[in-house]
Parts: structure tokens; sequence; C-alpha cells
């Protein structure tokens, strides 16, 4: 297996990664919002707060 971030073999004790170097810069991008995980949620927060609340309104209306 190869490094994922400079392509090097990876080591036992860093693994996936070749050294703590390249885990921790994996890390920084993680924490700086370099890598994404997909949502359908709305990106627009006042979007957000507006479906959270129709939800309710909905629901209220079903009890």
């Amino acid at each position: 297996m190869s490094c994922p971030i400079c392509g090097k073999d990876a080591k036992p004790e860093t693994r996936p990664f070749c050294c703590k170097r390249c885990a921790d810069v994996d890390l920084a991008r993680w924490l700086n919002g370099n890598y994404a995980v997909p949502s359908d949620d709305p990106e627009d927060i006042e979007a957000a707060i507006e479906a959270v609340e129709q939800a309710a309104a909905a629901a209220d209306k079903l009890h």
C-alpha cells in the first residue's frame, strides 16, 4: 500500500501513511476543511433553519 499523501510505501506503525509527517498533513487537511463528506443538508444555514421549522410545523399538524 502506498501513502495517500506522497506515494511512498506505507509503514506498519503509521499505516496508511509512510511517516508521521504525512499523517499530520492529512489531519491538517481534514481540520482545514480541504476534505469534506458529501451531505444532503442545505448549505445555507437559513434554509436549514427553515427546513427544520417546516418539518416541525408538519409534525404538529399530524398531532
